[in-house]
């Protein structure tokens, strides 16, 4: 979770106790003489797209007879989440949110509080009502109805659910594959393999320019995915980047305490020491790796990231990078697993909504569930973003029949604003993602997303039986408070503290046992205690 954002729902919510309507409010009619029900929604958009002009915005205003009032923010995390926490601070909201997960969605305890407070209303009965769609996939997707509903059997807002599978194991390592073919070595196994093969990367001059230029492993700070830390972690212990605790036997336990996880400080310290980890992976942002990997002269040995694309723009370049599968450790093999689909609300509706915008808003987002509104709502019109499979096209999974294949800008065409692109991922389930058609070879820009199928093969089920299910846990609306501030503390804590047991301003020798005790100062005995009654008590 955003660190800025938690920090900004104390305040939001403080601001809301003020100011926010009651659920008493009378709302009028949003109705016009023509009979078409204009709808305020807060959105967000980034440069290439305008919600006000985009196609499948007239084509849902057409078809449920609806006008849009868009208020909008950009695809910056921090900036759409302080645009959002004003709004609904200033008491003058819209009728209807919807939004990008990854950018800024509510989260769970916003959903709550707001949901208590009366500013979102329940969506259960409209949904029973004028939903069947979603109704279908709340009632066979244990998952999902696990991320929408609330302790209180509410629902105040609808995560999307987006079953991507490269996404699911997204913390790969990608080694430079010419390096390797001109040193003449194989990809690493080990984590003493990997070793060799980052000092050949930093002492052999693989880039052949004659200086030690080289710059065997680097990453970015603040990844979800947990970087390079949490890739050579998962050899040590499990580290799943997000909570970090682990579970055996249904029992919630904590790794960054563990022995294990100081055997694996131990060893990115020997690399470190080595020269073989780059001091910007821990401090550095994402267009600092990105001047890393699109050097002139080749200089980035490797990375753990999601995708060779977030650390190289040019195709030509990342395609000379590799996926290496989980390295076996000294206790384990593992890779960090993580459900494609986040709690939260990506589309809540407000108690300024009137009776009419209700009903609208739901049947469009009913309708997004559809095989026909989420092929449009995410690629655009049919003959321009995309088009029926044609003979000898394959699916990303070949064991699948295709059910669309998308439509790449041509040369010199402008970005189509005809879509609504990830606000529109309401339901696409593996089954769906699986059918999109890619071109078989891998190193194309066709077939980029079947490169990252064929990579996440090397990751499928390389994790423990029992994780902690983060996104599928709800907490009591009277620990959320108590438990964020505990989260953020802890998970600031493991972090500086892992950078500087790596860098060696922290010894493992002398400070370990006071790094131990400092975790009881920030209430770990009672940061375990809500989270094992949270896993006892989630659904799913």
């Amino acid at each position: 979770m955003n660190k800025k954002f938690i920090l900004l729902l104390g305040m939001t919510v403080l601001f809301l106790l003020l100011s926010a309507c009651s659920n008493d409010e009378q709302v009028e009619s949003s109705t016009d003489e023509e009979g078409i029900v204009k709808i305020r929604v807060f959105s967000q958009q980034n440069s290439t797209m305008d919600l006000e002009t985009n196609w499948f915005s007239h084509l849902v205003e057409e078809k449920f007879n609806v006008d849009f009032e868009w208020q909008t923010t950009t695809w910056d995390n921090t900036a759409a989440a302080e645009a959002r926490s004003i709004a609904m601070a200033s008491g003058d909201y819209p009728d209807m949110f919807l939004l990008i997960p990854w950018v800024d969605q509510f989260s769970q305890a916003e959903l709550i509080n707001y949901g208590q407070q009366g500013a979102l209303i329940p969506l259960n009965d409209l949904i029973k009502e004028h939903a069947p769609n979603i109704q279908e996939v709340l009632d066979n997707h244990e998952y999902y109805a696990a991320m929408a509903t609330a302790p209180d059997g509410n629902i105040y807002g609808l995560p999307q659910l987006n079953e991507c599978f490269h996404c699911t194991w997204n913390n790969k390592l990608w080694l430079n594959q010419t390096w390797l073919d001109k040193l003449g070595l194989e990809a690493p196994t080990t984590h003493e393999e990997l070793e060799k093969v980052l000092e050949a990367f930093k002492n052999e001059d693989p880039n052949g320019n004659g200086k030690k230029d080289e710059i065997p492993l680097s990453g970015v700070a603040g990844l979800d995915d947990g970087g390079i830390i949490t890739y050579l972690m998962n050899g040590f212990i499990y580290d799943d980047a997000t909570t970090r605790l682990i579970v055996e036997n249904g029992k919630v336990d904590f790794a960054p305490t563990q022995p294990e996880w100081r055997q694996g400080l131990e060893y990115m310290n020997r690399l470190y020491e080595k020269g073989l980890i780059d001091p910007g992976a821990f401090s550095q942002n994402q267009d600092a790796l990105y001047q890393l990997g699109g050097a002139e002269e080749m200089i980035l040995g490797g990375t753990a990231i999601v995708h060779p694309a977030m650390f190289a723009t040019d195709l030509e370049i990342h395609n000379q990078y590799s996926p290496v599968a989980p390295l076996q450790g000294p206790n384990s093999a593992w890779a960090r697993y993580d459900y494609p689909s986040k709690p939260g609300g990506t589309f809540a509706l407000t108690n300024k909504a009137s009776e009419e915008v209700q009903i609208a808003a739901i049947k469009i987002i009913d309708y997004m569930f559809t095989e026909e509104g989420k092929i449009q709502a995410e690629n655009g019109e049919e003959g321009v973003g995309w088009k029926r499979p044609e003979d000898g096209d394959v699916a990303i999974n070949e064991d699948v029949e295709p059910i669309l294949k998308q439509i790449p800008l041509g040369e010199d065409e402008e970005e189509r604003n005809d879509s609504w692109g990830p606000l529109s991922q309401y339901y696409h389930p593996v089954e769906f993602r699986d059918g999109l058609v890619q071109d078989m070879d891998i190193y194309s820009a066709e077939g980029y997303e079947r490169r990252l199928q064929e990579a996440t093969y090397l990751y499928e089920d390389s994790h423990p039986d029992e994780v902690f299910p983060h996104w599928a846990v709800w907490y009591e609306p009277e620990v959320v408070d108590e438990l964020s501030m505990m989260k953020t503390n802890i998970e600031d804590y493991i972090d500086q503290s892992a950078v500087q047991f790596i860098t060696g301003e922290k010894s493992l020798e002398t400070d370990w046992d006071e790094y131990v005790e400092g975790f009881e100062r920030l209430g770990l005995e009672r940061y375990l205690e809500i989270m094992q009654e949270a896993f006892d008590n989630a659904r799913f």
